[in-house]
């Protein structure tokens, strides 16, 4: 369903540990917005019943039913350049994003494109 990279992996299993707690999975989900009308979200987070769980690299990746056809073949990375650290999503399923890296839009053009928000 959705694979990390070493970097990636490496990285969130430092915040987890920061955190000090190990039942703790990475949520990825995306919501309605952004400039090219969907946007990523991360967060640490429990596991629900109702959420596909995977886990890749040894780190648990929850991802809620709605979001998840949509970040289905997704790989996580983790990018740290001169302009920046972050997390950084490739989707096989956006069709185009916009210019922040944020937001993204699928073939069915299920949302408007909006205000950047992230």
């Amino acid at each position: 369903m959705i694979t990390l990279t070493q970097e990636a992996a490496g990285k969130l299993k430092e915040l987890i540990a920061d955190k000090g707690r190990e039942d703790l999975a990475v949520r990825v989900f995306i919501k309605a917005g952004g400039c090219s009308g969907f946007s990523y979200g991360m967060a640490l987070d429990e596991p629900k019943n109702e959420d596909n769980v995977v886990e890749s690299e040894g780190v648990r990746v929850v991802i809620d039913p709605m979001s998840a056809p949509y970040l289905t073949g997704a790989e996580i990375d983790y990018v740290d350049t001169l302009t920046g650290a972050g997390f950084k999503i490739h989707n096989p399923n956006a069709v185009s994003t916009c210019g922040c890296g944020h937001s993204f839009r699928t073939a069915d053009g299920a949302d408007e494109p909006g205000c950047c928000d992230h």
